[in-house]
């Protein structure tokens, strides 16, 4: 099917308990076919040439939902001696010392801790499950059962989150030791129950002045801290940075399975339906209908340029030749700054780096 060695497989549990307010993943909560979707994973898997993969990663949904027993059924079917790194991301609400113990055990050595806030009201409101005391303790139990490399997710411009509970969030990250941080802006998705709100004035959006300040103090901090902001929204102690999620930045062919995922192979990408009769109906007859998607030439480059200007290594200049005079002008503003051959975005164009990335292209 596919010849090119696919170095990143991703897979999407999409079970949850319940569903967050901001989300627009796709999820379910049939919570009673979880072995039966885990067996028809397997089945893509199969359906593959054989890969070595050099990380693999568990997506949601809520991988935590799993059993042990399928997280480990999962892994020993995909990760090899080259597999690296083993991410699974994890609901603090789901993790018991336990549970943890059993996971290192089965393979996971990278565990991402969906914290978003360590405030329970501000959880509370944008629908998730756990409380600021349960994130607190999922990391404390992650690190006593032996992990080494935790990244946890928190949230800024949530609503009525003041600049001073966000400090409070960045600052508690760091004093619990963990060696990566990812840091997203709320985005209010069409469709979900968050962007409805919006819509009938249950609260206002963070102002983009707000917005700034929040990133800025993130930056600052994490930076003194030791840090490096390899890419707009992650960080990472030296050592510690997302090998995974590196390969999509740098354009490598990954490998989805699960109800909604997506592959490329570096010329094409496809991706599985998002419906979870649909996907395993289709995998049990051998007849899946996948979407697919040819790249061109011009596609390649526009995701060189936006993915490439997101990282610390930004994008040979040659890429954007064309708009020389542009480029000059940003640099000339302190925007963008030249690295031998290299642009790179500096701290204060990381801040409007959507504007430059549209500019440019």
């Amino acid at each position: 099917m596919i010849e090119t060695n696919m170095q990143s497989i991703y897979v999407h549990i999409p079970f949850c308990k319940s569903r967050c307010r901001y989300c627009d993943f796709f999820s379910t909560t049939q919570l009673d076919r979880r072995k039966e979707y885990v067996d028809t994973l397997l089945a893509e898997w199969a359906s593959y040439p054989h890969h070595t993969p050099n990380t693999l990663y568990l997506g949601g949904g809520t991988p935590s939902m799993l059993d042990v027993e399928d997280i480990k059924r999962i892994i020993d079917a995909i990760a090899t001696k080259d597999t690296t790194e083993i991410t699974m991301e994890a609901n603090p609400g789901d993790l018991t010392l336990d549970k943890l113990v059993a996971l290192r055990q089965a393979g996971v050595n990278r565990l991402s801790i969906g914290v978003q806030t360590f405030r329970t009201p501000l959880l509370r409101l944008i629908g998730r499950r756990h409380t600021g005391r349960e994130a607190r303790q999922a990391v404390r139990w992650a690190q006593k059962a032996g992990f080494n490399n935790i990244s946890i997710d928190l949230m800024y411009a949530l609503p009525r989150q003041t600049m001073v509970q966000w400090s409070m969030d960045v600052r508690k990250a760091v004093r619990m030791g963990v060696q990566h941080i990812s840091c997203y802006c709320l985005t209010y998705e069409e469709g979900t129950p968050m962007c409805e709100s919006l819509k009938k004035g249950e609260f206002r959006a963070a102002t983009e002045r707000l917005q700034n300040r929040m990133y800025q103090f993130l930056c600052k901090v994490l930076k003194r801290q030791g840090y490096e902001h390899y890419e707009v929204s992650n960080f990472a102690l030296p050592g510690y940075r997302s090998r995974h999620n590196s390969n999509y930045w740098n354009d490598t062919p990954y490998i989805g399975l699960g109800a909604g995922a997506h592959s490329y192979d570096g010329n094409k990408r496809w991706w599985n339906p998002c419906d979870l009769d649909i996907y395993m109906q289709g995998i049990k007859n051998n007849n899946l209908q996948r979407e697919t998607e040819d790249l061109t030439d011009e596609q390649h480059h526009i995701e060189r340029v936006m993915l490439g200007l997101r990282t610390s290594e930004g994008i040979e200049e040659q890429e954007v030749s064309y708009a020389a005079a542009k480029v000059n002008d940003y640099i000339n503003r302190g925007l963008l700054m030249r690295q031998g051959s290299r642009l790179v975005a500096t701290q204060e164009g990381l801040n409007i780096l959507n504007r430059i990335i549209e500019d440019l292209l």
